[in-house]
C-alpha cells in the first residue's frame, strides 16, 4: 500500500513577509557589524543611554504582550476582548515610538547630537530606522483597527486570521529587534 504524504504550504504572503524580515535581519546585522568595525577603529565616544530607551523597552513588550492576547481572543470569537487588547497593543506601540523620540531629546540636551561624532551619528541611525520599522508597524496595526471596529464585523474568516497573523508577526519581529538592539548597545558599551 502506498502512503502519500501532504505538503503543507505556506500562505505565499507569509512567505513575502518572512522574505522581507530576512532582508530586515540582513539589514540590522551590517549596521551592526559597521558599528562594531568602526568602534574598533578608535576615536569612539561611548554614550550613555538614556533611560527613555529602557521604559520604551518595557512599552513594546507591554504592547507584544497585548496583541498576542488580543489574536487568542480573535481565535475564540471574543470580540470584545479582541478589540480591547488590540486599541492597548497599539497604544503601547504608540508610547514606545514616544519614548523614543524623548531619548533622543535627553541626548540633544547632553549635547549628543545625530552629527556629533561617529558614535553618536551611528546610535541615532541606527535607532532612528528602527522606528520607522515600527512606525510601518503601526500603520498596519492601524489598518488593523480599522477591521476589528469595522460594522458588521461577526466571524472570524481565514482571510482576517491571515491579516491579522501577518500584522502580528511583524509587530513580534520588531519588538525582537529592539531588545537585540538595546542588548547590542549596553554590550558595546
Amino acid at each position: 500500500m502506498e502512503t502519500t504524504t501532504a505538503i503543507k504550504r505556506i500562505h505565499p504572503q507569509k512567505f513575502a513577509l518572512w522574505l522581507g524580515l530576512t532582508g530586515v535581519v540582513m539589514f540590522f546585522a551590517a549596521f551592526t557589524s559597521a558599528y562594531i568595525v568602526r568602534r574598533a577603529a578608535g576615536n569612539w565616544q561611548d554614550i550613555a543611554l538614556p533611560q527613555a530607551f529602557f521604559y520604551s523597552t518595557a512599552a513594546i513588550l507591554v504592547s507584544s504582550l497585548l496583541l498576542h492576547s488580543s489574536y487568542k481572543a480573535f481565535i475564540q470569537e471574543k470580540i470584545q476582548a479582541y478589540r480591547m487588547f488590540l486599541v492597548a497593543g497599539f497604544a503601547f506601540g504608540m508610547l514606545f515610538v514616544i519614548l523614543q523620540y524623548q531619548g533622543w531629546l535627553v541626548l540633544n540636551d547632553l549635547g549628543v547630537f545625530i552629527h556629533t561624532n561617529q558614535s553618536s551619528s551611528f546610535l541615532f541611525l541606527i535607532t532612528g530606522v528602527h522606528v520607522l520599522h515600527v512606525l510601518g508597524g503601526i500603520a498596519a496595526l492601524i489598518v488593523a483597527l480599522v477591521y476589528a471596529f469595522k460594522k458588521g464585523f461577526q466571524a472570524v474568516t481565514p482571510q482576517r486570521k491571515l491579516r491579522l497573523e501577518l500584522i502580528f508577526t511583524y509587530w513580534h519581529f520588531v519588538d525582537i529587534l529592539w531588545v537585540y538592539l538595546l542588548i547590542f548597545f549596553i554590550v558595546q558599551q
